[in-house]
């Protein structure tokens, strides 16, 4: 009874396409965003906000990136990672080499490489599809991984081709401490979050699933393939670009280029499956899920075997439990978390009555 639109009336188009129509989505998310911006910081120790909560963070942006390009615009990507190297690499070096670079202007111009990187690499879904498409994908995945490490310019000739990144610091304000560092990145990831969220609602996101669903149709009434499947492209690169200037400065500090490799690719590919493909909210759901349930079995796995178990067979028996509870959860529910959410949603509004 909590959840009802009855009596909500709307008297203009734009109340009617807000992204939260309902007064009770409105003040959940309201509260979400006071929970997470307000509460956290106060109650949350360091290894949370470092170990868990960042992370998460950075890895749902990454993940709504890819659930544009895969779940909107229905493209196929194993090359997230490379795109996420090229937001980093971009954001150190505009930083190093141009002095007085603000740190947000830097992360952006580092998500505006990865955007064209990604431009140039998906040229071939003009042609190709499907597998054939997440092949080439895959060759640029390599291919700036060994870019990035075959040209030390890029790492400022660091012998180790490890970059340790700048400090980040906006309007005389140092962010050098976990709280800090934690509000940044969320602040980043909220704002990028509903520009996505009003981005796939627009005209653009609209011809992105007109492609998706029937490329041909789509043409046919004049929405013009290439260029859809290229914004959706240079879009999911930027974000990915710039959750890897993240990833560089608000969590790990000090990445290398071998850091981004093919299984971070594969791993923010399963994000998306788990949490749902072609959904915003999914892409939290299942970075959550990727980085929470790990540590989740290491903790059973300790508490109901001690240290009788050796830490090779331990680690293997997590890897065997996690990859199973994803294929048993995508046989139950195959269109992710996103969907249970939804349909607890509907079960809500129809309560006490049955559907």
């Amino acid at each position: 009874m909590l959840y009802r639109e009855a009596g909500q009336f709307k008297a203009s188009y734009q109340e009617d396409q807000q992204i939260f129509p309902i007064r009770q989505d409105r003040i959940g998310f309201a509260a979400i965003l006071v929970f997470f911006f307000g509460v956290v910081p106060l109650v949350a120790n360091q290894y949370w906000l470092q170990a868990i909560l960042i992370p998460v963070l950075i890895f749902s942006l990454a993940a709504i990136g890819l659930n544009i390009l895969t779940g909107y615009a229905g493209q196929l990507s194993l090359g997230s990672a490379a795109f996420m190297a090229v937001g980093a690499f971009g954001a150190y070096n505009f930083m190093l080499r141009i002095d007085g670079m603000p740190f947000l202007v830097g992360i952006v111009l580092g998500g505006l490489c990865a955007a064209a990187v990604g431009v140039a690499f998906g040229l071939p879904s003009l042609r190709i599809k499907g597998f054939y498409l997440a092949v080439a994908t895959l060759a640029a995945q390599f291919f700036i991984v060994w870019a990035l490490v075959k040209f030390p310019w890029f790492s400022n000739h660091a012998s180790s081709g490890v970059i340790t990144a700048q400090r980040v610091e906006i309007l005389g304000y140092a962010f050098d401490s976990p709280v800090s560092k934690y509000l940044l990145t969320l602040a980043v990831v909220a704002v990028l979050a509903l520009l996505a969220k009003n981005l796939v609602r627009s005209t653009t996101g609209r011809s992105w699933m007109a492609v998706r669903d029937m490329d041909v149709a789509a043409e046919v009434i004049g929405i013009r393939p290439m260029h859809a499947k290229l914004t959706a492209f240079a879009v999911s690169s930027f974000y990915c670009g710039v959750a890897g200037a993240l990833y560089a400065y608000t969590y790990l500090g000090t990445v290398e280029p071998e850091g981004f490799s093919l299984d971070l690719s594969f791993k923010i590919l399963f994000m998306i499956i788990i949490g749902g493909v072609g959904s915003i909210m999914g892409s939290f759901f299942g970075a959550a899920f990727i980085v929470l349930m790990p540590i989740f079995l290491n903790v059973v796995m300790h508490s109901v075997f001690g240290g009788a178990m050796p830490a090779g067979m331990g680690s293997n028996l997590e890897l065997i439990i996690f990859g199973g509870l994803i294929i048993f959860f995508l046989i139950v529910e195959p269109h992710g978390l996103a969907r249970l959410w939804q349909l607890g949603k509907e079960k809500l509004r129809l309560w006490p009555f049955p559907h």
